[in-house]
């Protein structure tokens, strides 16, 4: 995962010392804001002249179509409008150069980006947009489940509220870029900072159940009526190399990998019409309840003498809540 270092929250310096202190330490964004402020590109031309970092520019207007022969002169690379705002028809023309994409506050629903599906990427404000140092709301881990459900192919970038361990989720959720503003100016270096935000040991407010995949959408079967054939399909259907083991009253009795299916297969492999559900299922999986910080689902995962690429999450009772899925983390972080 990127991070677009906020480069208007530093309000102690002036802004080429800003700039050279984010070359030194490597940032790979730099996120430019632009309240409807056309000044904002002499400092585009500014940096341009001081260093090649891409810049990430959000731009909040009524009228966007005011700032393309701008963007013709001064070409960005990435390069987002927010969505509330607008009061005329959100068209960029073809020769403005960079990826483009749609910023989206809190409650507004991912379905204003459906309207622009030709555009690379979401920007989710995970704070009030201009507020500086608020808390990132939990609500967005669904917001971002839903979008990467509906528009796999689609880069999701987050601003707000994103600290060492906002960062560690949204890193194993798939984001493609983060904005750091306060969080990243506020520590002792901007290299503790970045530290912090690509660091696995971590302090925790967040618990499981905020950002795991809930049940309603993880890959399950029903041991009481399940079939060798209905078990495989539940596998391949769910596209994650496993499938939950539920009661009819979704309790966790186990699971079914894909690893668990070549075992059973190599047991029986001259008798295959002889493998039943219960070769398959692992009765006894590592799993972790909702309630559960990301520091101590950490403390579990290191405790592991194997890779464990996936948890069931359930409550007090063993009942099924969900899944959580790391497979962004070990493809590398997206």
């Amino acid at each position: 995962m990127k991070i677009s270092a906020s480069i208007y929250s530093d309000k102690k310096r002036f802004l080429k010392e800003v700039i050279h202190d984010l070359m030194a330490h490597q940032v790979d964004l730099l996120h430019v804001d632009c309240n409807d402020d056309l000044s904002v590109f002499a400092d585009i031309a500014q940096i341009r002249s001081w260093c090649t970092i891409p810049i990430d520019l959000h731009i909040i207007t009524e009228n966007p179509s005011k700032y393309y022969d701008l963007l013709r002169r001064n070409p960005v690379e990435y390069l987002t409008f927010q969505y509330e705002n607008l009061k005329e028809a959100l068209s960029i023309p073809n020769d403005i150069l960079g990826k483009k994409g749609l910023a989206l506050i809190t409650p507004t629903p991912i379905s204003a980006f459906d309207g622009y599906s030709n555009f690379d990427f979401i920007l989710i404000m995970a704070t009030i947009p201009g507020q500086s140092g608020g808390a990132f709301d939990k609500i967005n881990f669904s917001k971002i489940r839903q979008f990467r459900t509906k528009y796999p192919n689609k880069s999701i970038h987050v601003d707000g509220g994103v600290n060492g361990e906002v960062s560690f989720i949204l890193r194993n959720m798939g984001v493609s870029s983060s904005v750091s503003g306060s969080y990243l100016f506020s520590e002792p270096s901007i290299g503790n900072a970045l530290m912090n935000l690509t660091m696995r040991d971590i302090e925790s407010h967040y618990c499981v159940e905020d950002f795991m995949i809930p049940l309603e959408e993880s890959p399950k079967d029903y041991i009481e009526n399940c079939t060798t054939k209905s078990i495989l399909q539940a596998v391949e259907d769910g596209n994650v190399g496993f499938t939950l083991m539920l009661s009819k009253n979704n309790e966790l009795k186990g699971l079914v990998s894909s690893a668990d299916i070549r075992k059973a297969i190599l047991k029986k492999i001259d008798q295959l019409d002889q493998v039943k559900p219960e070769d398959l299922i692992n009765v006894n999986p590592i799993k972790i309840v909702g309630s559960a910080t990301v520091y101590e689902m950490l403390q579990l995962i290191k405790k592991c003498s194997f890779p464990i690429m996936y948890l069931p999450v359930v409550d007090s009772q063993h009942n099924a809540l969900g899944i959580v899925n790391f497979v962004h983390l070990i493809k590398g972080e997206i």
